[in-house]
């Protein structure tokens, strides 16, 4: 969860890592550092607390010269936040050490070495592994190979970058659970925990695959597999715009990404729908002949991704009249599990880098399952390399730690998922084609409701003082219910919870007052008038409403109720459009409360530890 970057130049590569890390903070951003050799092995070190601003600023204040490097930017896992806790990590004047994941036997390593003498400043885990390797290197040994050694010691996560001032010219790097990209340039080759890293200095990337080790020159990049041996890892070119880290004309990355999605949800759908039918293949090579076996969809998947899986089994079981369960990766990971047959297994991830998504695939492929497809929107991250199929979102680097057009074009990548097995099972291909119709209409529904931005601002102000709010949905908009809950939790801290609506009378009720909102999605559907009275028992014990609500629903505005009117959707894709107002709405709560909307405590984009 944090962010590495590493260069090695014949140039000063201060600047290139301080730009990378700040292109990462997304991952990570209660601590940042540098650590610098030159030509002549001098090693300089500069952390500082807080974010990447805080070293930048220290950087301005000295003269850090050299052209190999690392740089890291953390959300801490041991030890708290604090300068002698941020990376890089140094043993003896001489080893550099950052670090992503989780070094879980760090305890026994740390014994074994305070036993032979070593010292240890931090409460972190990743202090251990400068240590191992700087005694690793007493038997005269390169670099690589103590790298190598100390990874068969090493139990848990981890992408990691080292570098010995005695050996300028080199940086060597592994991974083990936790993404690493190589960036080759002309001269000069870097090493990133994400390629938006190094858009600006290359286009041309490989992937480290699981156990890698890379040795990295000006000159030249070798990688070798986990037995040490030479293998040769597929280099591509990136056509990712180097800008899409750029905020534009909005203060914030999460209004940017909300902004986006009409033009996210085009992109996904571009070159996937002809003629009212999704094409064959859209989830790979063959996957149209493997859908139509699936007799059973197991989704996996954690946070936001989790709760677009959620309102798909709707879809699956109503459409596609196919049994669909949904776990959360962390307790599938856990628990034994039935894998009915023909299954087909599909794992939901914005950075195809989630730790316990990822674990929850490769435990899968032990599990019997019939084929493996992700929903991603990372080309080249671990998910991608490894399921069978693949399905690439298309939706644009998302920054903002609360993810918003990932989830809306998860969404829309589903039920597509769920046309394209339903043609299969007994959908009509009236029935796909009003799909269909609907799903390319969806662009233009976003973008009226976008238009309601202002009003949802002002009702935002009631919310200044509060510290406890309630979601409620029926169906399919439960789910919803539960991402806006996610969505304000995340990004205003205040708590909220979010619950299907016919569960008030068996508990929630004990909770209304006139202090708690109750924020309500109503599209004009079947469970309309049921939700009313739902809304009715709320109204009745004094409880203040906020209802996102079809034009056509009928309600209206009183003392006690806020209405808000949406245009209206076809009731099987009105999920994707409801959303919308819910992330608005935590924005602005978040922007009256002063917290930080991007960034927000104790959280980072992409989670990739346990």
């Amino acid at each position: 969860m944090c962010g590495i970057v590493g260069a090695v130049a014949q140039r000063d590569v201060a600047d290139i890592l301080v730009e990378g890390l700040r292109r990462l903070e997304y991952r990570g951003y209660d601590s940042a550092g540098i650590a610098i050799v030159n030509s002549e092995g001098a090693l300089t070190r500069v952390r500082r607390l807080g974010k990447v601003q805080a070293l930048e600023e220290a950087l301005n204040t000295q003269f850090v010269a050299g052209g190999t490097g690392i740089a890291h930017t953390r959300w801490a896992t041991h030890g708290e936040p604090s300068e002698i806790n941020a990376h890089p990590h140094v043993s003896c004047e001489t080893i550099a050490v950052v670090h992503n994941g989780i070094i879980e036997n760090y305890r026994v390593i740390r014994d074994a070495l305070i036993q032979k003498g070593y010292l240890f400043e931090s409460a972190t885990d990743t202090e251990v592994i400068a240590h191992l390797i700087h005694d690793l290197l007493k038997a005269d040994i390169s670099l690589r190979e103590a790298v190598q050694l100390a990874s068969q010691q090493l139990e848990g996560a981890y992408g990691m970058a080292i570098m010995d001032k005695r050996q300028p010219d080199r940086i060597v790097v592994a991974r083990s659970g936790s993404p690493l990209v190589i960036g080759y340039g002309l001269g000069e080759n870097f090493v990133a925990s994400d390629q938006l890293a190094l858009l600006p200095v290359t286009r041309r990337f490989a992937f480290l695959e699981e156990g890698d080790i890379a040795e990295i020159t000006r000159h030249r990049v070798q990688v070798f597999d986990r037995e040490g041996q030479p293998v040769e890892r597929a280099i591509s070119e990136s056509n990712a715009s180097h800008d899409s880290g750029d905020k534009g004309p909005y203060k914030h990355f999460m209004a940017k990404e909300i902004y986006e999605q009409p033009m996210a949800l085009q992109r996904t759908m571009e070159g996937r729908i002809q003629s009212g039918h999704v094409l064959d293949d859209v989830f790979g090579t063959g996957s149209a002949d493997l859908l139509a076996h699936v007799e059973h969809i197991q989704i996996v998947a954690c946070g936001t991704s989790y709760n677009a899986g959620m309102v798909s089994r709707y879809w699956f079981e109503a459409l596609a009249d196919l049994s669909c369960n949904v776990e959360i990766a962390s307790e599938f990971r856990y628990r034994k599990s039935f894998v009915p047959r023909n299954s087909l297994l599909v794992t939901l991830s914005q950075s195809g880098e989630t730790a316990d998504t990822l674990a929850a695939l490769r435990l899968a492929k032990e599990m019997g399952y019939m084929s493996s497809l992700t929903i991603c929107n990372v080309e080249g991250s671990s998910l991608v390399r490894e399921s069978d199929m693949a399905y690439m979102m298309k939706a644009g680097p998302e920054i903002g730690v609360a993810s918003t057009k990932a989830f809306t074009v998860q969404l829309t990548a589903l039920m597509m998922l769920v046309v394209a097995i339903g043609r299969h099972r007994g959908l009509s291909d009236e029935k796909q084609q009003q799909i269909i119709s609907g799903l390319l209409a969806l662009p233009a529904k976003i973008t009226q409701t976008l238009m309601l931005d202002k009003e949802i601002e002002q009702l935002a102000e009631d919310f200044s003082d509060k510290q406890h709010s309630l979601f409620l949905g029926r169906g399919s908009q439960y789910p919803i219910a539960l991402e806006g809950a996610l969505k304000m939790k995340e990004i205003s801290y205040i708590h909220a919870e979010a619950y299907a609506a016919g569960e008030l009378k068996h508990g929630p009720l004990a909770l209304i007052d006139a202090e708690m909102p109750i924020i309500v999605v109503a599209p004009n559907n079947e469970l309309l008038e049921k939700l009313k009275s739902n809304v009715e028992e709320v109204r009745a014990r004094g409880g203040l409403l906020y209802v996102f609500a079809d034009k056509d629903a009928n309600f209206k505005s009183d003392d006690t109720m806020k209405v808000m009117d949406l245009p209206h959707v076809d009731e099987l894709l009105a999920p994707i459009v409801y959303t919308v107002p819910t992330q608005l709405l935590a924005y602005h709560v978040a922007l009256i409360r002063g917290t930080d909307v991007d960034q927000p405590r104790n959280l980072a984009k992409s989670v990739t530890v346990e």
